[in-house]
C-alpha cells in the first residue's frame, strides 16, 4: 500500500511536534546549567553584571541548540513512535500494509530537510553569535582580549607590555622552526602613540621572546638603526598562537573553505576547521541515523515489551553516542585519523546499525 499524502502529512506533523518539543525541553535544561556556571565564573568579576551574564549565555544558546540537535531527533522520534503505537494509529497502518519504510519517511524527510538547513541557514548565524560570545567571555571573564587575527595578507599579533603595545605583522609562518617571515612591528607608548617601526627578514617565536633578524629599526624622528639580530619578551607560545585564532564554531560554513584555505597559505594548521566543516556536511546523514535507531528502539519496545528498559536503552545509546563521537573526533583533531572520517564516521556507523536493525526486525 502506498501512503497517502494526508497520512504523510499527518506523521510528519507528529515528528515535527515531539522533536521541537524535545529540543525545547534539551535547551531549557542545558541553558539553565549553562547559565549557572557563568554565574559562578563571574562570581569575583566586577565588569560580569547579571546582563552580561543573560547576554553571554544566549549568545552561547544558538551553539547549543546545534549540539543538541541529534539528540532531539534521536529521543523526539522516539516519542513520535511511541505515541503513534499506543493510539493505536501505527498498528491500523501497518495493518493496511504500510511498510516501515513507508511511514518513516516524513520523519527522514524531516531529518534531512533539518540537517541541510543546519549548515547552510542556521550554521552562519550560530557563527555570528559565537563569535560574538566569545569576544564578549574575553572581555568581561578571563580578561585576555583576542589579540590575533589572520587574513589573506598574514597575521596580525597585538601584544601588551606596561604601557607599551606592539602590533606585529607576519607574512607567514613556517611551522617547523616556528620562523615568522617578513615581519613588521609598530610600536605604541599607550593606546594611541605612535613610537616606531621595526622591519625584519624573519622573527622566531622562542622560549618567551621574538628572536628578530636583520631588523631595520625606525625611530619616529627618522633615525634608522640596524641591527643583526633583536630581542624583545612575550608571554605567546604557538600553542597559544593556534589557539587564540579564530575558532572553527565562530566561522560560518560558506566562509569556512576561504578561511582554511587563508590558514594554510599562513603556515597554520586547519586540522580543526576542516573538521567541523565536514561535521557540518554530515548533518543530514546524522540526523538521518537518529530517526532509524529511534525507529529500532521503538518497534522493539512495543513489539517485545519493557517500555521503560528500552527508553532507557535508548538515552544510554546517546550518551555513548555523544562519548565515543568525542573520541573520534580527539582523533582527528591529532590526526591520528583523517578528517573526513573521522567527521563522517560516526554518523555512517550509525546509519549502518539503524538499517541493519529495522531490516531485522521488519523481513528478519
Amino acid at each position: 500500500m502506498r501512503l497517502s499524502s494526508t497520512l504523510t502529512a499527518y506523521f510528519g506533523r507528529i515528528f515535527a511536534l515531539t522533536t521541537a518539543g524535545t529540543m525545547a525541553a534539551l535547551v531549557g535544561v542545558v541553558f539553565t546549567l549553562d547559565l549557572v556556571e557563568l554565574l559562578r565564573r563571574s562570581a569575583n568579576k566586577e565588569s560580569a553584571t547579571l546582563g552580561r551574564v543573560l547576554e553571554l549565555a544566549l549568545l552561547k544558546l544558538p551553539a547549543m541548540m546545534e549540539t543538541m540537535l541529534p539528540f532531539a531527533f534521536l529521543i523526539g522520534s522516539m516519542l513520535a513512535f511511541t505515541k503513534l503505537t499506543r493510539t493505536g494509529e501505527l498498528v491500523v497502518a501497518r495493518a493496511a500494509g504500510v511498510s516501515v519504510w513507508q511511514f518513516l519517511l516524513p520523519a527522514l524527510a524531516l531529518a534531512l530537510i533539518v540537517g541541510i538547513l543546519r549548515p547552510t541557514l542556521f550554521n552562519p548565524i550560530t557563527a555570528v553569535l559565537s563569535d560574538k560570545y566569545e569576544f564578549v567571555e574575553a572581555e568581561i571573564l578571563t580578561g585576555r582580549p583576542k589579540l590575533t587575527a589572520i587574513a589573506d595578507g598574514g597575521l596580525w599579533i597585538r601584544e601588551r607590555a606596561g604601557e607599551r603595545i606592539s602590533v606585529l605583522h607576519a607574512g607567514g609562518i613556517e611551522k617547523s622552526s616556528m620562523t615568522f617571515k617578513p615581519v613588521v612591528v609598530y610600536l605604541f607608548a599607550g593606546e594611541d602613540q605612535f613610537d616606531g617601526r621595526i622591519d625584519a627578514a624573519s622573527a622566531t617565536l622562542g622560549a618567551g621572546k621574538w628572536i628578530l633578524n636583520d631588523a631595520r629599526v625606525t625611530a619616529t624622528n627618522g633615525k634608522i638603526t640596524d641591527q643583526t639580530e633583536m630581542i624583545f619578551e612575550t608571554d605567546l607560545t604557538l600553542e597559544n598562537l593556534q589557539d587564540s585564532l579564530v575558532s572553527p564554531q565562530a566561522i560560518g560554513f560558506w566562509q569556512l573553505p576561504g578561511f582554511i584555505a587563508t590558514l594554510e597559505k599562513a603556515g597554520f594548521s586547519a586540522n580543526r576547521h576542516r573538521l567541523h566543516f565536514h561535521r557540518l556536511l554530515a548533518s543530514p546523514l546524522l540526523l538521518s541515523a537518529m530517526v532509524l535507531m529511534a525507529a529500532v528502539f521503538s518497534l522493539r519496545l512495543f513489539r517485545q515489551g519493557g517500555v521503560m528498559i528500552r527508553t532507557a536503552v535508548c538515552l544510554l545509546f546517546a550518551f555513548i553516542f555523544y562519548f565515543l563521537s568525542d573520541i573520534i573526533y580527539a582523533l582527528g583533531l591529532s590526526t591520528q585519523l583523517p578528517e573526513i572520517l573521522a567527521a563522517w564516521t560516526p554518523a555512517a556507523v550509525v546509519t549502518l546499525i539503524g538499517f541493519s536493525g529495522l531490516l531485522h526486525l521488519e523481513d528478519g
